[in-house]
């Protein structure tokens, strides 16, 4: 009899963990997702998983918290995955600078929680552990392009947090004889993207400006150079991963590199508008400490996993203004509405 596979998500309400949900979902497996208590409830970017019949029955959610340890092994002790893909974190690179220490801890500690639930699982039975690893981690970069051997050489607090998860990975990998892997991502974007990050902020505003809701984009530096990706391709990558005979780390990236300037001509021109009547520079978006140009070669999961990036970021620049122009228009229709009711 084939048994269904289980996988717990830790920050499955985040861009890539839904993603990750949907497509371990459609694979059959029973997927369990790690969410912090909130007063508001935040499940938007998987909602729709519920309310699809086929889906909803093997989605479970369960509180917890990446910084309680003792909590989480004795979630990952009950649940018994097969797989743990660790997603949660404080993400946002600029504001880690303001939040040094709660990042370390999310970042950090919390991998190192998983890892240590999974080891106290491992003498029961195999599980394997997939860990976001960033290439935020090679920060200041030492060579071009960044492949798995790269030296790491992070530039912010949550550039240091994933080195520090990426290590003990690696460690409890070698000492522990657990089937622990990293993914090395290149920035990956999305419709479903947080709106304070660089590209989502570009589509949100192009579609207000397009629709007449707002007048100015205000961001940091435009010359920063990044490698991205969906995030829609990328979780696949994970999966692959997890499915190889031995753990290894990868680096998963399109090979190619365009500056946030790129990224505003593309979305501006295709709602055919000049992105320079509107975008203003404003310093407080500037990092203390600036990651130049990342670029990945991706070379090993071309090779091991049968895995490459299929969107490139002409078709990824649609995807999301698609989607955030329509938002727009929604925001634009209901102003209307309120200020004329019976219109």
């Amino acid at each position: 009899m084939h048994m269904t596979k289980s996988a717990l998500i830790t920050g499955i309400t985040g861009q890539d963990g839904s993603y990750l949900a949907e497509f371990l979902l459609d694979k059959g497996y029973t997927v369990h997702g790690l969410v912090r208590r909130c007063s508001s409830f935040s499940t938007g970017r998987i909602d729709h998983l519920y309310q699809d019949p086929h889906r909803k029955p093997n989605l479970l959610l369960h509180y917890g918290d990446l910084t309680d340890g003792q909590a989480l092994t004795n979630l990952v002790l009950e649940l018994q995955p097969d797989e743990i893909y660790n997603l949660g974190a404080q993400s946002h690179v600029r504001v880690s600078y303001d939040q040094p220490v709660y990042t370390l801890q999310t970042v950090g500690v919390g991998a190192l929680n998983v890892l240590e639930a999974a080891r106290l699982l491992n003498k029961q039975k195999q599980v394997k552990v997939y860990q976001a690893s960033s290439s935020e981690m090679y920060g200041d970069v030492l060579e071009i392009p960044q492949r798995e051997t790269t030296p790491f050489n992070p530039q912010s607090p949550y550039a240091c947090a994933k080195v520090y998860a990426f290590h003990q990975t690696v460690n409890y990998r070698r000492g522990y004889n657990l089937f622990a892997a990293n993914g090395i991502l290149f920035n990956h974007e999305s419709e479903r993207r947080g709106e304070t990050f660089v590209t989502r902020k570009i589509t949100r505003a192009a579609g207000r400006i397009k629709m007449g809701l707002q007048k100015k984009l205000y961001l940091g530096n435009l010359d920063a150079k990044r490698d991205w990706g969906y995030a829609r391709d990328y979780v696949d990558a994970m999966w692959r991963i997890l499915q190889q005979d031995e753990p290894d780390d990868f680096v998963i990236a399109t090979g190619k590199t365009q500056s946030v300037r790129d990224f505003l001509a593309l979305v501006f021109g295709y709602l055919e508008l000049n992105w320079e009547d509107y975008v203003e520079i404003d310093p407080r978006y500037f990092r203390p400490a600036e990651v130049d140009l990342l670029l990945g070669d991706c070379g090993k999961a071309k090779e091991k996993l049968g895995w490459t990036a299929t969107t490139d970021l002409n078709q990824l620049a649609k995807i999301m203004v698609d989607h955030d122009l329509d938002l727009a228009q929604r925001e634009a229709h209901a102003q209307s509405f309120l200020a004329n009711p019976r219109g």
